[in-house]
This record gives C-alpha cells, structure tokens and sequence, in this order.
C-alpha cells in the first residue's frame, strides 16, 4: 500500500489572489461616485484594476452629473437614471479598490491606458451596506473629458 503525502508550504498560501467580482455581488440600487487620482494600476485580465486616491478634503457630487452624456452599451443600462440617483460612499476610506472591465472590453471602447498619477471620475457598484472592502464595481468612467461603459461593448 502507497501513501502519498502532501505538503502545502506556507509560502504558497500567502500568495495573492486577484479578486475578481461579478455584477450580481454588488448592491446595483445604490450608485456610488467616485473621483481621485490613480495611485495603482493592473492593466490585465480578468478585469482593468485599480487603486483609487480620494481628495483629501473629501468628495463631493458634481453639478452636472445628472446631466452627463452617456455612450450607448450593448446591455440595457439606464445610464440617465442611474446619474440621477448617484450617492456619495458613507464610508471614509481614502483609497479604493477599482475593478474596471475586462481587458478586451476596455480597449474595445478605445480606453487610453491609465496610468499612476491619472485623475478619474466613476459611477459604480459596492457591497450592500457598503460592507466589507472599499471595491467598486465601475457602471461608466469618466476619464479626460469622456465616458465609457464598462458593463458591455459599446453599441
């Protein structure tokens, strides 16, 4: 009779695993914004990641937000609406965990890469409760001056 044993080493256990999230993780009936300056970058598949630095004196929302154009995606969003019901977080975490869209998506919509320093505005999805990490789920950014959809390819 053979026996096999297996050893796991701690090393391998504290390897990082990317956090991938789907939509349906997220609270989609309370639309978060959110603007800062990039601070990290993973421009990589499963999805576009990033880390997003809050301003220091905080958020607010912008006048225009309701009133933005948005692109048309190939899934039924309702952009407008979403605008207009957008919320400022109730957490005060300064830095955020950012999941963009897939790689092929975001280069679909002609995304210049971001880079560090890139300041960049968005309309997403956190946890209900907006419990555990600070993670949004990105709905549209907004990036020098124009929109993106981030939930489907562009229509």
């Amino acid at each position: 009779m053979h026996r096999r044993l297996f050893i796991t080493s701690p090393l391998l256990l504290a390897l990082p695993a990317g956090a991938h999230h789907g939509w349906s993780s997220f609270d989609q009936n309370r639309p978060i914004y959110l603007e800062g300056k990039v601070a990290q970058v993973a421009w990589r598949n499963p999805h576009v990641e990033l880390t997003l630095e809050l301003p220091v004196d905080g958020l607010t929302m912008p006048a225009d937000l309701a009133t933005r154009s948005l692109p048309a995606q190939s899934a039924p969003v309702d952009g407008p609406a979403l605008l207009k019901a957008a919320q400022l977080p109730t957490r005060k975490d300064r830095r955020w965990e950012i999941e963009l869209a897939p790689l092929s998506r975001v280069q679909a919509w002609g995304l210049p890469e971001i880079k560090a320093g890139d300041a960049l505005a968005m309309l997403g999805f956190t946890f209900a409760g907006e419990k555990g990490q600070a993670i949004l789920r990105v709905e549209y950014l907004f990036a020098a001056g124009k929109a993106y959809g981030m939930r489907s390819s562009p229509a």
